[in-house]
């Protein structure tokens, strides 16, 4: 099995920073918009900061452990062609999620310290890795299938092909 390294993890990472920050961006911007329509403007004061950051983490919380769970890619992960799977192979539980989102967030607070054993360790794993059970590998392009229509001669033309004589 093959094991995807921190430069492909990180990539992966950026682009999932930027969708579900994007995604919280216009929502916050729909819910802003909806308030203000009945003369709420939403101004923060220390009490308002600290729950827009709660309901911030929760929020990417809940993308990357939905993603994890379900299909082991995010989006940024299905971008580059690579997979969370348990560290047996098998798929990641909801569990299993939540503690590598967790994890993820301790080496964000060490500032990427906790990525470091990414380029040490013998499966690429870094703590998030560790606390969740779970790798990251390299997933193998699926094969390409041509319908049997196009192979058999007669019963259909090749792609590009010109139309069969009579049509």
């Amino acid at each position: 099995m093959s094991y995807a390294g921190i430069v492909t993890r990180g990539v992966a990472l950026v682009i999932d920073s930027a969708l579900v920050n994007l995604l919280a961006i216009v929502i916050g911007g729909a819910v802003n918009l909806v308030a203000s329509l009945f003369g709420n403007n939403l101004n923060f004061d220390l009490g308002g900061a600290v729950v827009a950051a709660v309901l911030w983490f929760l929020w990417v919380g809940f993308y990357f452990t939905t993603f994890w769970a379900v299909t082991g890619q995010t989006p940024g992960d299905r971008i580059l062609g690579i997979q969370v799977v348990s560290a047996d192979g098998g798929g990641v539980g909801a569990l299993q999620a939540i503690r590598r989102y967790l994890g993820l967030a301790l080496c964000l607070l060490s500032l990427g310290l906790g990525f470091v054993p990414v380029l040490f360790d013998s499966r690429r794993r870094g703590l998030h890795d560790m606390l969740g059970g779970t790798v990251v590998r390299w997933v193998a392009a699926p094969a390409q299938r041509v319908p049997a229509a196009l192979l058999t001669p007669g019963e259909a033309t090749a792609p590009g092909a010109p139309p069969p004589p009579g049509l």
